[in-house]
């Protein structure tokens, strides 16, 4: 990404130099896996996407350097710099990407830079942004979040235990996160002030500006509930836990010109064509000159929980147009009612149509959407956070579809094949009207929206992601919500109703 005019390059720093030990590893605990990825890879993810970052740094735990170069060149993120190894202690760390920030600087020249620990991985772009914005006007910046604890102040008496000592004022009270933000004339100012103090010692870099350059304030930017730190054995549990259901907002409707320009002459197969999402997205991508295959059980004959006849629909389309950019699938079949009195062929119908025919899409569509770079669409409910009374077999199924396109969507990754995941709301198609009767008007998304939606995903560079449609605009909620605050209500929405 090129420089943005008449601002200072801003690097981001990532801090990588922690162990494994509070979590029981043996190795450090930013390469554990977190939804399929090492934690350090969704952190630098994160600002190899933010537009306010023109280059990142990684300060890695001596012996491991290698293993971020390994990460780095897979997912091929083009901002990353420099990787050396971190020191023996926070200071010595953060002294040594001082050093490697100055390196080829003119004189008198300064940069923004912003260090961030590499087991926060659930950093918000708000965030970033909102740090290099407020690098504009003041030289220091933290991040933080007011306390929802009572923060106790205590003394150890001997064997008697600890007793309290102070009870702080808690509307004063701020829990740091990071990034951190300096200029950095001003963090290696503050270093080489505090080179000189024989008893230096700190666990951040914000307490070093403010101990040895006191007359520089540090402003504070909001951060983020989201923003955890992967410490203990549970914080592991949790942020696993968020990803997999945090949720993403729909990309920007391209408009009409540009539907067309990336549509013309491309291949689109739809299992559950017939009717419904489905046939809104066919109709759409064919309108926009896609070639089209609509297949469903009421139109074509087929059957999808038929490997054979996925596997000739898709063999039909590929020898007719000789490629396939997009596979997706709308097909499924809902089923109320209470597990100890349902049938066995009920059970089967829904694990053959919700859950099996998904995966031998999948398997079927490999290959042709490995030729393309292609994308395979797949959809889940609202019930998939928590399954209902009533809807074991449809929840559990759904949520497969989840599991699922986490899974291929790392598995398939270096092959250049995204899979996404369109979670909408309650949705009027005809397959709700038969298990629910009519409903009334305007309680339900349209199946047209879900289909612009859906075909917004397919032209996008997403991979991995469960999007959310929604009747409210998903880009206004996001512009008043934290990622943490959009991740509950997502929840608990989920749990009032099902798509």
């Amino acid at each position: 990404m090129s420089q943005r005019i008449d601002k200072p390059r801003t690097t981001a720093v990532i801090l990588a130099g922690g162990t494994g030990q509070r979590v029981g590893l043996s190795i450090p605990k930013q390469l554990l896996k977190i939804a399929g990825k090492a934690v350090i890879e969704h952190t630098l993810t994160t600002f190899e996407k933010a537009d306010s970052i023109d280059d990142i740094i990684v300060l890695m735990a001596p012996g491991y350097v290698p293993d971020v170069e390994k990460i780095v060149a897979k997912a091929g993120y083009r901002k990353v710099k420099k990787i050396i190894e971190g020191g023996s202690t926070r200071n010595e760390t953060t002294e040594r990407a001082i050093s490697a920030l100055g390196e080829g600087l003119a004189e008198g020249e300064d940069v923004n830079v912003l260090f961030h620990d590499a087991v926060r991985p659930l950093l918000s772009q708000r965030v970033i942004d909102d740090c290099v914005t407020a690098l504009e006007r003041f030289q220091a910046v933290d991040v933080a979040i007011p306390s929802a604890d009572t923060i106790i102040v205590t003394r150890t008496h001997g064997e008697d235990g600890e007793f309290i000592t102070e009870i702080p004022d808690r509307s004063r009270l701020r829990r740091g996160q990071t990034p951190q933000a300096f200029k950095l004339s001003t963090i290696r100012r503050a270093y080489e002030v505090a080179a000189g103090d024989p008893n230096f010692q700190a666990t951040d870099d914000c307490s070093v500006v403010l101990k040895y350059l006191p007359d520089v304030p540090i402003h504070v930017v909001a951060g983020d509930e989201y923003n955890m730190k992967v410490t203990q054995p549970v914080d592991v549990f949790i942020a696993d836990k968020l990803f997999q259901l945090a949720s993403t907002a729909a990309p920007e409707q391209n408009g009409e010109e540009a539907y067309r320009e990336l549509l013309t002459g491309k291949t689109v197969v739809v299992f559950g064509g017939s009717y419904g999402i489905g046939k809104d997205i066919a109709e759409l991508a064919e309108s926009y000159g896609a070639t089209v295959y609509a297949l469903g059980r009421s139109t074509t004959g087929t059957h999808v929980e038929n490997p054979e006849e996925v596997d000739d629909a898709l063999s039909k389309a590929y020898s007719e147009t000789g490629r396939i950019d997009y596979v997706v699938n709308t097909a499924g079949v809902l089923r109320i009612g209470k597990l100890a009195e349902t049938d066995n062929a009920t059970i089967e119908e829904a694990l053959k149509v919700n859950y099996l025919a998904p995966v031998q899409i999948a398997r079927s569509s490999y290959k042709y959407l490995a030729e393309t770079k292609g994308q395979l669409l797949l959809y889940t409910s609202s019930s998939y956070t928590r399954g209902r009374a009533e809807y074991s077999l449809y929840s559990s199924t759904k949520a497969a579809m989840v599991n699922l396109t986490q899974a291929l969507s790392d598995e398939w990754a270096s092959d250049g094949i995204r899979v996404n995941c369109i979670n909408p709301e309650r949705t009027a198609t005809p397959m709700r009207t038969k298990a629910f009767g009519q409903e009334p008007a305007g309680t339900l998304l349209s199946s047209e929206a879900v289909a612009l939606t859906s075909l917004d995903v397919l032209l996008s560079e997403l991979t991995g992601h469960v999007i959310d449609v929604r009747q409210q605009d998903p880009t206004a909620a996001a512009g008043e919500a934290s990622g943490f605050e959009q991740a509950l209500a997502s929840v608990l929405d989920r749990q009032d109703g099902m798509a």
